[in-house]
């Protein structure tokens, strides 16, 4: 389906990590303690920004992204492929004292992952490194951001796009307890089950649950909830509306990144006039094309693959 509203490509400006990812594939993943031999090893580009960032490149929008990278060769790898995926990197800023992020994933023979972060110069991305990029975020369409990035930084881009009446999508991964100050400045707030958990204080085990956390939340300041469920959809809360969204279903064979592609596809979609819950639909069937192959950025689908029916 074309844009509903928009003639011209969606403006989207992606504030986020920059990583290269380590994976390693094994049968299963090992308990605290254990050694275990894994099988394939593959050094891919990552970081929730980035692969937020290419995924609304991929699917059709006009893409700035706002991250700091290290003075190494990740850095330089990083802003290479940037470039090459048509992403504005004017803003990418370079850290002369600290490491590009990297992040260390383990994947089993299910699909399943773990991941640990080492954030490098990420953590350096500032308030005054987001001021630099004002004029971008005036012109956006949306804000899409992740929590990979110093919370302060998040808080102080959210006000910013708050204040020039652009929405902000926040994906906020990895989990943390967010202020209502920050949470009424949100368009859409879109966490998986366990940072559900951490905003919520209600477990999210079923639609029951999830509607009754989605509720929770939006008597916080926030109109509109999508919940990501895996394998099993999502759940949406558009205004005063509750939706269950089924997953597409696929043979998964790695899900690294594929809640990225949802933030990126769900931003592209919205961006485009749709509405809440036809964007998820769609951010269902990219991010399902993604589970089906190895890795974050190289998983990522392009608009033609996404077929709406």
């Amino acid at each position: 389906m074309e844009s509903v509203h928009l003639k011209r490509k969606p403006k989207i400006v992606v504030i986020g990590s920059c990583n290269t990812d380590m994976v390693v594939k094994a049968s299963r993943l090992p308990v605290p303690g254990e050694t275990i031999l894994g099988g394939t090893f593959f050094m891919n580009p990552g970081g929730k920004g980035a692969n937020q960032a290419i995924t609304a490149s991929r699917l059709g929008a006009d893409v700035t992204f706002i991250s700091k990278v290290g003075y190494d060769l990740f850095g330089l790898q990083a802003m290479e492929i940037y470039k090459s995926e048509k992403i504005n990197t004017d803003y990418v800023f370079t850290d002369r004292t600290r490491p590009s992020g990297v992040a260390l994933i383990s994947v089993d023979s299910y699909g399943e992952n773990c991941i640990i972060v080492a954030s490098g110069a990420n953590q350096s991305l500032s308030t005054e490194d987001i001021d630099k990029a004002k004029s971008r975020i005036q012109e956006a369409d949306i804000v899409l951001m992740q929590l990979e990035i110093p919370m302060q930084t998040v808080e102080h881009a959210a006000s910013l796009a708050y204040s020039y009446g652009k929405k902000v999508i926040l994906n906020p991964a990895p989990a943390s307890a967010l202020s209502n100050e920050l949470l009424k400045k949100v368009h859409v707030v879109l966490p998986n089950r366990i940072e559900m958990e951490m905003l919520s204080n209600i477990k999210v085990t079923d639609e029951k649950s999830a509607y009754r956390a989605a509720k929770a939340i939006s008597e916080k300041g926030i109109e509109n909830v999508v919940i990501t469920l895996g394998k099993e959809g999502a759940f949406v809360k558009e205004q005063k509306n509750f939706i269950k969204t089924p997953a597409t279903e696929v043979e998964t064979i790695d899900t690294t990144g594929a809640g990225d592609v949802f933030c990126g596809a769900v931003s592209v979609y919205l961006s485009e006039g749709h509405s809440l819950i036809e964007s998820v639909r769609f951010a269902n069937v990219a991010a399902a094309i993604a589970v089906t192959r190895i890795g974050a950025q190289s998983a990522i689908p392009y608009r033609a693959e996404v077929k709406m029916v």
